[in-house]
């Protein structure tokens, strides 16, 4: 997917991640909080959380291309970041990271259709995400599209993941957002930030 691509065209990208960013700075962790982004794909988030001193980082995608985008724009910064290339619902390297503080997930989730992969992906979250931690997920709302760069999404609203996450997750804040792709088209999003509370 990101192989000789521009990722500017892809239906998920993000120029500024501002809506991810005031999530994590609602959540009030500490600077040196272990911040788990997964399908970290080629995004700008990872680059604002360096700038913003943020010093541990972890950064996932199945894709060692596009984890190599965001190398090359951060530089001598990416040695601050730790990069695992590893498939959500088939994890194998994610499984053996310790947990983390804050999971974040801008626009992966949706593209897990079959209820099976969403059972393996909620699974891996409760897994990796400490007591009192934090997770946020933005995902496609249930006005959003129903395919995104050629592929069928599952849309959802902040009760449906809260359904998926389970009584052990309080959420704290959700808001719906609109993202206007630079080709013009809109992209529906609902933003979620929930505690691990038990």
């Amino acid at each position: 997917m990101y192989t000789d691509v521009d990722i500017t065209k892809l239906g998920w990208y993000e120029d500024e991640s501002t809506p991810s960013l005031q999530l994590i700075e609602n959540s009030k962790v500490a600077k040196n909080a272990a911040i788990l982004n997964v399908g970290a794909g080629s995004t700008t988030l990872i680059d604002s959380l360096v700038e913003k001193g943020y010093t541990h980082l972890i950064a996932n995608d199945i894709s060692s291309c596009a984890l190599n985008k965001i190398k090359h724009r951060i530089g001598a910064k990416q040695v601050e970041v730790t990069w695992i290339v590893d498939d959500l619902v088939n994890p194998t390297e994610l499984k053996k990271i310790p947990q983390v503080d804050v999971w974040n997930d801008r626009a992966v989730l949706h593209f897990f259709v079959d209820e099976k992969d969403q059972d393996a992906y909620f699974e891996l979250v409760n897994q990796k995400v400490k007591k009192n931690g934090f997770v946020i997920l933005a995902v496609f709302n249930l006005e959003g599209a129903t395919m995104c760069s050629g592929l069928p999404v599952k849309r959802y609203d902040a009760k449906m993941l809260q359904e998926k996450l389970g009584k052990g997750y309080l959420l704290k804040e959700s808001f719906n957002y609109i993202y206007t792709m630079p080709n013009g088209d809109d992209r529906n999003y609902v933003y979620t930030l929930f505690q691990k509370i038990n």
